[in-house]
């Protein structure tokens, strides 16, 4: 089967789904692989690097007519600059019919992503689905990504920060070390923390999973425990536990908390935030606005010159004040809400996402061969259209 490999085209976007050294071995398992002229640029990699790997370089337009077109993101013509790149925002979509595309649509929070491929009998498969199951580690984008964002996180805020993040004992004195507090415990979360370590921070972390404490210490950070759902008087005496949710999804996500539950864990945060030189918050649901974790007045309590890194600021941030990719000063704490941070580390971001798909296409292959097998559990979850329909309502 042909498989085309396209620019990026969002203007942010410096990465490539496919490095030279996975398409050398998709040419050796049967793949005719069709790389778009340019496609590897903006992540340091040359039309030459593909060819010498067995990839054919053609005009954008062919590549899209592949059978298999991949991408870090999707075909979104709200972002793309499609004059340049040979796409025609009035039609549905650029790819020929019953073509299969691979890439990160985020189709729960930008549905109208599924119709389009679906009106253009697009079978579209949403790497951001990948199950959290063990056949599907290789696979997991998600958790690849969230590694780069975390560490470019701490990086973003050590050049923003006015003043250096480990103990200094100096000619001019001893500089104190900086207070790193990262909300939020996942892969993105661990990265920070490990990240701000290596730079000589003092690192606390908290995360509402109570399973994600002994992660944290096992990072040498000092892991935040408070207790959410202790009862006050009245709800002891009315027994009110209506409160109590579980904090911890069935795919390892932290579920969305209750108002009441969201008061109270800010209530209790705010001495840790207060005394915090940098906040990292890195939480995210899947196909949900991001959890409010700080508050204005929570951004009030801390000292001038301090920062504040919102890693989730693309479904609206962790932070009251979150405005994405924009810079924020609010009574001089700087806020930084980047969406871009993966594009930071374009070679180490293309290379680990391309190591991900190239397993997904090893998967779904034989010989060269792509199936669409719905009775398989990994495709059936990243599944979102085919055959004209979109196949999962959550996304429409």
């Amino acid at each position: 089967m042909r498989l085309g490999l396209i620019a990026e085209v969002a203007l942010n976007e410096t990465r490539v789904a496919l490095v030279p050294g996975d398409v050398a071995t998709l040419v050796k398992e049967g793949f005719e692989v069709q790389v778009a002229r340019g496609a590897g640029e903006r992540a340091s990699i040359y039309d030459s690097d593909y060819a010498r790997s067995g990839a054919s370089i053609v005009d954008p337009a062919e590549a899209m007519q592949a059978e298999i077109v991949v991408s870090v993101s999707s075909l979104d013509a709200a972002t793309h600059r499609a004059a340049e790149h040979h796409f025609d925002a009035s039609t549905p979509c650029a790819l020929r019919p019953n073509a299969v595309f691979i890439g990160m649509l985020d189709p729960m929070w930008k549905p109208e992503r599924s119709l389009r491929f679906a009106e253009a009998s697009v079978s579209a498969f949403s790497l951001d689905l990948v199950p959290r199951i063990t056949r599907a580690q290789s696979m997991d984008v998600l958790s690849s990504m969230a590694t780069i964002a975390g560490y470019e996180a701490v990086l973003l805020a050590a050049s923003t920060l006015p003043q250096m993040f480990p103990l200094m004992m100096t000619a001019g004195g001893t500089l104190s070390a900086a207070r790193v507090l990262v909300l939020g415990a996942g892969v993105a979360g661990l990265q920070a923390i490990a990240t701000a370590r290596r730079l000589g921070a003092v690192v606390e972390a908290y995360d509402i999973r109570p399973a994600a404490l002994e992660q944290i210490r096992s990072m040498g950070a000092r892991a935040i425990e408070i207790d959410l759902h202790k009862n006050d008087e009245n709800d002891k005496n009315n027994g009110n536990t209506s409160d109590r949710t579980e904090s911890e999804r069935s795919d390892g996500y932290a579920s969305s908390q209750s108002e009441r539950t969201a008061a109270r864990q800010q209530e209790m945060l705010t001495e840790y935030v207060a005394a915090a030189d940098v906040i990292i918050t890195t939480a995210a649901i899947p196909g949900r606005a991001s959890p409010l974790l700080l508050t204005h007045s929570m951004v009030e309590a801390m000292r001038a010159g301090s920062v504040i890194i919102d890693i989730a600021a693309e479904r609206g941030g962790n932070c009251a004040l979150t405005e994405a990719d924009t810079a924020v000063s609010h009574n001089g704490v700087t806020v930084l809400g980047p969406t871009y941070l993966t594009s930071q580390c374009a070679k180490h971001a293309s290379q680990m996402f391309s190591s991900n798909l190239t397993a997904f296409l090893q998967y779904a292959s034989i010989e060269g061969q792509f199936t669409i097998n719905l009775d398989d559990e990994i495709i059936a979850a990243m599944l979102v259209t085919h055959n004209g329909s979109v196949l999962k309502p959550q996304t429409m």
